[in-house]
């Protein structure tokens, strides 16, 4: 594609790159309030029991503490934390404020609220809690038995359903090879920097407002009123500054809680957790026991393909459908096959809960399917890169569940780019190394989508107004997580308007005064959905500002001229004009605003695609590998921000190494919690990283703005899969399990 736009595909840094840099940013623990006081929370040390006596009385007596709030004194109306959506009916509400019957080692047992931080902590270590202790589940697979304990009185199977099409049975009958893998993924900690925490404080009117680094107000204000039965009008949630997410924001955690004690205690309160809380406590990546069974004809075309996934709920059900479908949905949308089963089943497990991770299901079920493939390849002793391009998906296929068509799916073009760039055929073909360090190359694939068309209602409306000094406000509930969302939306209005993207204010989400958005920040839908709408509503304030210009000039709509924030017209060039004076004259002459408001319905869901190449080099005699060299590339449509795109995309990476090779929130046989900190939960940190090179495929997307598709997610989800490809490649061996820890890499070697 061209590029002849102006600020469309710059790297603009973000809008408040000079506060994060100075330090002027202000996030929740830098907000004071006249008055406020701060909250602690007492999570169970046991992973299944009742609680049969809990005495606060040493933490009340404690001086300073205002209140001490348990299961007692607080609601027992139940609720499900991942409802988004008034008309969810598909969701099992079974999460409560303060539980009595603790589910895993981090449920919430009781709060204290005290004048300071250090009286709540110490306050809670005072409150002491007996138990009648209960069986506990770990593995979702003895969930399954029915002479298993039931963790709620629903049963512990949640979900299952099965998707297909074509004949799947028939064809792995005639097959000439068929490839079978158990493969299982770990729970992931999302490790933002900034842990859980929240603000609120009642108002003079007998409401609440929430301050919140959320990713969705209108769901915090939705789950807010039904965990304590108040009016939607009464609750007033505001988008704060956010250090991080990576969806363990996506599910309002806190606030529920915060406002509650606000409202008992009538005054703000402040509540945080630290890093094991927020570990244990919060919300992690689904863990899933997968199995697949590929067929493959004697020309290395997949003819059909059995998917069977077991998704770790943990202990309440959140999202325990939506990420098993997400999965569902998206083992359809990358290969071409014609006769393919899925069947999925989500249960309860005494573990920390599931839910939203970024890529939402797709590093699962991506990592599975991607090292079947891979060993596919390996079976019919065929290049993998070569043995996908064969069987990969091309632009406008059809969804063959009937879902949205995939769009200009360019996922071909990553993998031959890629294969180009990286040297593939000279590293695939390169000799195997000697000695004790050894090198070797994988790739894998990934597809992922842009928004909820074609499951659940996704729109968002928006205002445009041009200000009288030359500005341009922008109303509408955006949130931006802090990978640029705002500067985003600012060069999509400015390419549109011709005006500097430093003239245009965009505000976060705040219930009370934005306009209505069905979704929030998820299922990386802001670029395409939300400038989406951003584009539509420029253009059309730019038609009525022409509109009025034309009069003001007395010409034509050809003869207009716009650029920099001026316009003129052809005919009468001596003569100038700010948008802003454009503005005021229409204000005085016309009686009328420069400003438009547009519902914006999202018209597609078209996929996204990348494909990941890595060489590892092992340590045969430790078992420790190292990423040495990583390309990650990514049909995106058109980058809005190519400086924001690769940010993402090696941050993505990161995350991805760590989910391959040392990342996993490690569980005791009682249920208690090993990897509780980061001394324990060992991250990728910058010595580790390798030089991640990025490569765009940028063919365009009728239906994005300007042409753009999504990143956010899917550039954390064929890393994985492509690194432990290299480790199986290189060594001979197949790791089926994530991650790759040393100990697993020199057992595979020894049992070979």
């Amino acid at each position: 594609m061209t590029n002849n736009f102006k600020y469309v595909g710059k790297s603009i840094p973000t809008s408040d790159a000079r506060k994060k840099a100075t330090g002027k940013i202000r996030y929740i623990d830098d907000m004071t309030m006249k008055g406020m006081l701060y909250a602690k929370l007492l999570l169970s040390d046991i992973a299944h029991g009742e609680i049969i006596n809990i005495d606060t009385s040493k933490a009340e007596d404690l001086p300073g503490v205002e209140a001490v709030f348990t299961y007692k004194n607080s609601p027992n109306r139940k609720y499900n934390s991942h409802k988004f959506i008034e008309s969810q009916d598909d969701l099992i509400l079974d999460e409560k404020i303060f539980s009595k019957r603790v589910r895993y080692v981090g449920d919430r047992i009781a709060a204290v609220v005290a004048k300071d931080r250090y009286t709540a902590e110490k306050a809670v270590k005072l409150i002491e809690v007996e138990y009648k202790k209960l069986p506990v589940i770990l593995d979702p697979r003895i969930a399954l038995k029915k002479d298993s304990v039931d963790i709620h009185s629903n049963g512990n199977i949640t979900f299952s359903k099965k998707v297909e099409c074509g004949n799947v049975d028939g064809v792995f009958k005639n097959a000439v090879h068929i490839i079978e893998d158990e493969i299982s993924t770990q729970k992931q900690h999302h490790a933002a920097m900034e842990t859980h925490i929240c603000l609120a404080a009642p108002d003079y009117l007998g409401g609440i407002t929430i301050w919140s680094p959320c990713q969705v107000v209108f769901q915090v204000r939705l789950i807010v009123s039904e965990a304590l039965n108040m009016s939607l009008n009464k609750i007033r949630v505001v988008k704060v500054p956010m250090g991080g997410s990576f969806g363990g924001k996506g599910q309002p955690i806190l606030e529920p809680i915060c406002a509650f004690l606000s409202k008992e205690v009538g005054a703000p309160i402040k509540l945080h957790m630290d890093r094991t809380q927020s570990i244990i406590g919060t919300r992690t990546r689904n863990a899933v026991i997968g199995k697949v069974r590929t067929a493959i004809n004697s020309e290395g075309k997949i003819i059909g393909r059995d998917i069977n996934v077991l998704v770790d709920n943990g202990a309440y059900f959140t999202n325990g459908r939506a990420v098993n479908m997400a999965m569902a949905k998206k083992a359809f949308r990358l290969y071409r096959i014609d006769n393919q089963r899925y069947t999925g089943t989500s249960v309860y497990t005494n573990t920390p809960i599931g839910g939203a991770c970024r890529g939402y299901g797709s590093p699962q079920i991506h990592t599975i399917t991607e090292i079947n493939i891979n060993n596919a390849a390996r079976k019919i002793n065929m290049d993998p890169a070569e043995f996908r391009i064969r069987n990969l998906v091309h632009p406008y296929d059809d969804d063959p569940l009937g879902g949205p068509n995939l769009g200009n799916a360019r996922v071909i073009d990553c993998i031959k780019s890629g294969m180009e760039d990286f040297k593939w055929k000279d590293r695939w073909n390169k000799p195997r190394d000697a000695g004790r360090y050894i090198r070797g190359v994988g790739t894998a694939c990934a597809t992922h989508g842009n928004g909820y068309y074609g499951a659940l209602p996704d729109f968002i409306t928006m205002s445009i107004r041009i200000t009288e000094d030359n500005g341009v406000f922008l109303n509408s509930a955006i949130h931006d997580l802090g990978c640029g969302t705002v500067t985003t939306m600012q060069q999509i209005i400015a390419e549109v308007l011709d005006i500097s993207p430093y003239k245009i204010l965009v505000p976060e989400g705040d219930t009370l005064f934005s306009h209505y958005d069905s979704a929030g920040t998820q299922a990386s839908r802001v670029t395409f959905v939300c400038g989406g709408c951003a584009k539509k509503v420029a253009e059309m304030v730019k038609v009525k500002l022409i509109n009025y210009a034309c009069k003001i000039f007395e010409c034509s709509k050809q003869d207009i001229v716009m650029r920099n924030g001026i316009i003129w017209s052809k005919k009468k060039s001596h003569i100038k004009k700010t948008y802003g004076e454009i503005v005021i004259e229409v204000k005085n002459r016309f009686k009328d605003d420069i400003m438009t408001t547009y519902t914006y319905k999202s018209p597609s869901n078209p996929g996204v695609y990348a494909a990941n190449f890595v060489e590892v080099e092992i340590d045969k005699m430790t078992g420790l590998v190292r990423v040495v060299d990583m390309l990650a590339v990514h049909d995106i449509g058109r980058a809005i921000n190519k400086g924001f795109v690769e940010g993402q995309i090696q941050g993505a990476c990161q995350m991805a190494i760590g989910y391959a090779l040392t990342e996993d929130i490690e569980i005791n046989k009682d249920g208690s919690i090993k990897t509780k900190n980061f001394s324990k939960y060992h991250l990728i940190n910058a010595p580790d990283m390798p030089d991640v090179r990025v490569l765009l495929i940028e063919k365009g997307e009728k239906d994005g703005p300007f042409g753009a598709k999504s990143v956010g997610e899917i550039c954390a989800v064929p890393g994985a899969a492509a690194i432990i490809n290299a480790i199986n490649n290189t060594l001979d061996i197949n790791i089926n399990s994530l991650p790759a820890t040393p100990e697993k890499v020199l057992q595979a070697i020894k049992e070979k």
